[in-house]
């Protein structure tokens, strides 16, 4: 492999029409003129990416268009069909796939004005919202009835709901809560023809027929457009505690991980990993002294409850088996104050890295729990045969560990950039070996489809396919995206 850009098949380059003029006049009569970008390419230049780092993934569109209801989005499916043009639907862009990005052209749909939370239902537990509401937005509106959203992501305060359901995205305490999919009982979609449906609804339990509700969360745009959001809530938990445990290297803090989830009897709600790399970057970045110098890694372990003494006793035995697993010390956090604190470094690694190596590769890995000690000697491989680093950190206690590909500094772009693929290639094989695969919670967009054939066999990928084409004959939704090119 030489190329690692996605590449659209010849068949739908011929298939699909350009914008002209009068499509672009007819949109506006759909959402209004303000709310159509056309002819402008300065202004549509923030549409034509995603936080994936390269410009070889990223594409302009022809036009951008912001509808405010499902209806307007309904008659947008309904003239692209008619016209053969493609549709890419986009929350925040704060995706790391490229599954935002019109990688054929056509017209990019923004939810960024369906940003509202159209009801907190305390007797149910339940939030209805828009697909372009900050996920962070939720919580807020939730914490004066005592209730919270656990599916969050990490991005918490930067990304759209619409995209955390269409990725399915999960974050640092999916350990105790899961990911999106577990709180998403409900969707309003706009088929890619232009139907409006509505799956689930305020039920907890619900077996009437195939479960297309979550076959839509995470089929990342390319079955669906979402305009209203039907979530489930829980109790706010009213106690939170962390700590912070140093290992002299990444092997002890990685052994340390499966004994904390399974021999102290406790579920907590984050485990996280940082390797020496990850938490220099990290803590340089918040302009932080590292909390111990001889550490070569780190877990930041949360548990939380609703009565202190309990979560108390839990995080000191979580303390008493990291000790006996080697760790050099343990750092507790208990105020809300220092546990913001703790935390930031973690936080702020993938934005820390991307500042400091310009030219990088974000991988999202996910294996059984178990087998992470494994992975760590084939990083160290590949770092030691490719002009690369690897800094590795994620949530260790579900298996999910981003690595991020970085140049090293000595070594020339051209042979960085010549290497990637080969270097992914290898990688994804290793992960596969492992049981593991290519994304727990980023998705495979445009970035990932072509290593799509390395973890799934081609009879699953053929049904994928085929589920597709059911939804979107036309294949206008979202094209590119997923499967490797025809």
């Amino acid at each position: 492999m030489t190329d690692d850009r996605p590449t659209p098949s010849a068949i739908a380059e011929q298939a699909y029409q350009p914008v002209t003029p009068a499509i672009a006049a007819e949109l506006r009569a759909i959402v209004g003129d303000n709310y159509v970008i056309y002819g402008e390419p300065e202004r549509m230049l923030d549409y034509a990416h995603d936080e994936v780092a390269g410009e070889e993934y990223a594409h302009m569109p022809e036009v951008v268009v912001k509808p405010g209801d499902a209806a307007q989005i309904a008659a947008i499916m309904r003239l692209a069909n008619r016209a053969r043009i493609p549709v890419t639907p986009r929350g925040a862009g704060s995706g790391l796939s490229g599954g935002a990005v019109p990688v054929l052209g056509g017209i990019l749909l923004s939810v960024e004005r369906m940003n509202r939370i159209l009801e907190i239902d305390r007797a149910n537990m339940m939030a209805v919202v828009e697909p372009g509401v900050v996920t962070n937005d939720i919580n807020e509106a939730c914490k004066p009835h005592g209730l919270f959203y656990a599916g969050y992501p990490m991005s918490v305060e930067s990304c759209f709901i619409g995209g955390n359901v269409a990725e399915n995205a999960g974050g640092g305490r999916a350990i105790k809560y899961g990911v999106t999919e577990r709180y998403v009982l409900g969707l309003e979609v706009v088929l890619p023809t232009g139907e409006i449906i509505e799956l689930g609804g305020k039920r907890v339990k619900d077996v009437t027929g195939y479960n297309l509700l979550h076959l839509m969360v995470g089929s990342e745009g390319t079955l669906g457009i979402f305009t209203r959001i039907i979530l489930r809530l829980l109790p706010l938990p009213t106690v939170r505690m962390t700590m912070l445990v140093p290992f002299a290297d990444v092997a002890s803090a990685i052994a340390a991980v499966p004994r904390v989830m399974t021999q102290g009897g406790i579920v907590p709600a984050a485990v996280e990993f940082m390797d020496r790399l990850s938490m220099e970057t990290g803590y340089a970045h918040v302009g932080e002294r590292l909390p111990n110098p001889k550490a070569g890694a780190l877990l930041l372990i949360e548990v939380d409850g609703s009565s202190a003494a309990p979560v108390e006793a839990d995080l000191n035995t979580l303390v008493d088996l990291c000790l006996e697993e080697g760790a050099l010390d343990a750092y507790v956090a208990n105020t809300p104050t220092q546990i913001t604190r703790m935390w930031h470094p973690r936080q702020v690694i993938a934005e820390a890295l991307k500042v400091t190596y310009v030219e990088q590769s974000a991988e999202d890995l996910v294996m059984p729990m178990a087998q992470i000690p494994h992975l760590i000697p084939e990083l160290d491989r590949l770092a030691a045969r490719y002009p690369v680093l690897l800094p590795a950190f994620g949530h260790a206690g579900d298996g999910n560990i981003h690595v991020h590909i970085v140049k090293r500094p000595e070594a020339p772009v051209a042979e960085y950039r010549a290497t990637l693929p080969t270097l992914l290639e290898e990688l994804y094989t290793a992960v596969a070996r492992l049981g593991g695969t290519i994304s727990g919670e980023h998705g495979i967009g445009s970035k990932r489809s072509r290593y799509l054939p390395l973890v799934q066999d081609p009879t699953t990928i053929a049904l994928q396919r085929r589920i597709k084409a059911a939804f979107d004959p036309l294949n206008i939704l979202n094209p590119g995206k997923i499967f490797p090119a025809a």
